[in-house]
């Protein structure tokens, strides 16, 4: 067998697995700039001392002299300058500006005096940070202090053309200039990448609060609806056969079996809608209760079975969507349970249900109750009416009927749909 290998197996002899360097560098660059933001003035004072070091290394160990106008320069001078012209860089980044002229004042005696030390280019490196710190405007006098010491050498120790000397070092500057404006540029962007996050962040949260808000009102909306309606019931149901116990067993018995069937069904809809909040996967929401227009004589029964008398009249025939058909019952069985609650032993109840075109509805509800006593008391009723309408840029009328008639009175009209 000839063994052949391939790039693609490399990896898995575990020879040559270096890792790749982008990542590491990157890894090298966020340690050094966590340890910048712990300790900024330890970072400082070390890329301080290193230039400081440099500079003192070219003045004791004698590197200037290979460029310099004046050989015979007192070690003293030299000494001050070395340190002038590197000390300063410890302010480079909280006060650029101060570092800068601080720095110019030893370059113009370095320029005057004719030592030349190579120190005087470390101004390039305040000038990187003023262009990084402050506004873009300071460059211009930035740029006039870098250039002085260089028209005073090349005034006083001039060799060949000025335009030479000076381009030469406006090169450097502006080399230094464009690294400081790519580093800000991309400061700046990485800012606004991570405020933008910050944002959607919060208002993902918002939203997230917004919909729970949303979801606990519609849950709260449920629950009332079916929960209030069906103890209504169940309290008229228990109220009549309490009257017939004494006369007619047999009334009160079957009262008895319609309060024993209302709770099944209140309990068997109330576990459906808990069991929407539970976290069962997509399945658990269609076990919600929905009912329909077909569901009214099912309500009507049971209303009339507590011993409220209702007549329905339904005029035209109308294929109503799922949500528009449980807003029209919803407001129906709250309009039924608040006339069980308030109007009283001897009112009775009729709906008109209307269909339109293009499915438009309207349902009127109006009850023969004591005008005293015929107002709903229950606080979350009507207001669960009203949003059940706004969802269709529906109207809702809810009050006393106009004299002389008595009772309350319940309109509810849903406009044609909206063509999509």
């Amino acid at each position: 067998m000839n063994p052949v290998t391939n790039d693609r197996e490399a990896p898995s002899t575990g020879v040559g697995t270096t890792e790749p360097l982008i990542p590491y560098v990157q890894r090298l660059n966020q340690r050094a700039h966590a340890l910048d933001r712990r300790r900024p003035l330890l970072w400082d004072a070390t890329f301080t001392g290193f230039w400081v070091t440099a500079a003192l290394i070219d003045y004791t160990g004698g590197g200037w002299r290979s460029i310099t106008h004046n050989p015979d320069a007192p070690g003293p001078l030299l000494l001050a300058l070395s340190l002038g012209l590197s000390v300063p860089l410890l302010w480079r980044r909280t006060h650029p500006a101060a570092a800068l002229l601080v720095m110019t004042s030893f370059a113009l005696v370095n320029s005057w005096s004719g030592t030349a030390l190579q120190a005087a280019l470390l101004q390039l490196v305040v000038l990187y940070h003023i262009v990084l710190r402050l506004p873009l405007r300071s460059l211009w006098w930035a740029t006039v202090l870098l250039l002085i010491p260089v028209l005073v050498s090349a005034a006083r120790y001039g060799e060949g053309e000025w335009s030479q000397q000076i381009g030469s070092y406006l090169t450097s500057v502006l080399v230094a200039v464009l690294i400081g404006v790519t580093v800000r540029t991309r400061q700046n962007y990485t800012e606004a990448l991570e405020d933008r996050a910050r944002r959607l962040e919060v208002e993902r949260d918002q939203q997230a609060r917004l919909a729970a808000a949303a979801e606990r009102a519609r849950i709260a909306r449920e629950m009332h609806d079916i929960i209030g309606h069906n103890l209504s019931v169940i309290t008229g149901l228990a109220d009549g056969g309490r009257y017939a116990a004494g006369k007619s067993p047999e009334r009160a018995a079957q009262a008895l079996d319609a309060i024993a069937a209302t709770s099944r069904q209140a309990l068997g809809e109330l576990r459906r809608l808990l069991d929407v909040l539970k976290d069962e996967g997509a399945g658990s929401a269609e076990l919600a209760p929905q009912p329909a227009l077909t569901d009214l004589d099912r309500l009507i029964g049971g209303v009339r079975n507590a011993g409220l008398p209702v007549r329905l009249t339904v005029e035209g025939r109308s294929s109503l969507p799922p949500g528009r058909q449980l807003t029209v019952y919803r407001v129906v069985q709250e309009a039924l349970t608040n006339t069980l609650k308030h109007a009283g032993p001897d009112a009775t109840a009729e709906i008109a249900l209307v269909h339109g075109d293009r499915g438009s509805v309207t349902v009127t509800v109006t009850d023969t109750g004591a005008p005293a006593t015929a107002a709903p008391a229950d606080g979350r009723g009507l207001p669960g009416m009203r949003e059940r309408t706004a969802l269709y840029d529906g109207t809702l009328e809810a009050g006393p009927r106009a004299r002389p008639e008595q009772g309350w009175r319940v309109r509810l009209h849903l406009p044609e749909e909206s063509p999509q």
